[in-house]
């Protein structure tokens, strides 16, 4: 639906309409606070104005009871805003562990996706509705910001590094899709769109051959193009033969990758860390 008066974009997702509330809820508050500071201020200048004859006044004695009630009051009311900033901050950063996983590539000046079997698409990114998806974000020349202001979601794209954003749209469309982040000259042509389909119209999506250059390969027989990350992987831990230092066996000559990401992993220190993409990144 539409957010009020048609000020905010669509909200295309649960997490937006959360957002918004957040938003329009800090957008009364501060409403009100200043229309009360100015109310008290014309009041003030009225009231207490210099009249002829005035006498000056004994000093205003402190009210320490108004001060306590007036800075709890305010207290209170801005730690609701920070928890429930915080909520949703943390809400956004943590995807469920069942979302559908999309590689995402910033490049001037264009986006770049790779589904989960492999398919390819440049500036349009098809899912499906009521699914979780997260996006694994990186650049190949400069800093990007993937934003998608139907789904309230807006991360960095880092050269040299992986990012993450996850967003579920509760509605079938098409949404833009923008870059935020001034990246060269065509910055403002750094543009798409997120097509939100049905659960069989995106299945038969991935099963066709057209619209992507990714596609075009499938259906040439150029079946290389469709390959997915994880394959590409396995391909890669073959043809470059890691797989003779790292393995299970006693006196492999490298640590047993079997089960690494996701994982906990201790540090010479006495930390430990999670083997994400950027630990496996830097490690290699």
């Amino acid at each position: 639906m539409k957010s009020v008066f048609s000020l905010l974009p669509d909200q295309a997702s649960e997490f937006a309409r959360q957002i918004d509330h957040l938003y329009l809820f800090i957008s009364a508050v501060s409403v009100f606070f200043v229309l009360l500071a100015a109310l008290l201020v014309i009041v003030f200048a009225v009231k207490y104005r210099r009249r002829p004859g005035d006498k000056r006044p004994e000093p205003p004695h402190d009210d320490s009871t108004l001060e306590i009630v007036a800075g709890s009051g305010l207290l209170v009311l801005l730690m609701v805003m920070f928890f429930w900033g915080a909520k949703l901050y943390f809400q956004g950063n943590q995807p469920p562990k069942d979302a559908m996983e999309i590689l995402v590539t910033g490049k001037q000046w264009m986006w770049k996706l790779q589904h989960p079997n492999g398919k390819k698409e440049i500036n349009t990114l098809h899912i499906p509705v009521n699914q979780a998806v997260k996006l694994t974000m990186t650049s190949e020349d400069v800093i990007h910001s993937f934003y998608v202001p139907a789904f309230r979601v807006k991360n960095d794209v880092l050269p040299g590094r992986y990012t993450q954003v996850w967003f579920q749209p509760n509605k079938e469309g098409t949404y833009h899709l923008f870059c935020a982040e001034y990246c060269g000259n065509e910055h403002s042509r750094m543009v798409g769109f997120v097509q939100v389909l049905s659960q069989e119209g995106y299945e038969k999506w991935l099963l066709s051959s057209g619209g992507t250059a990714a596609g075009a390969a499938a259906a040439t027989g150029g079946g290389a193009a469709q390959e997915s990350p994880v394959d590409a992987g396995a391909r890669l831990f073959a043809e470059y033969g890691c797989a003779t230092c790292h393995h299970s066996e006693a006196g492999a000559l490298g640590p047993n990758l079997a089960g690494t990401f996701g994982a906990e992993q201790m540090l010479m220190d006495g930390t430990s860390v999670i083997a994400d993409e950027n630990y496996l990144r830097e490690s290699i």
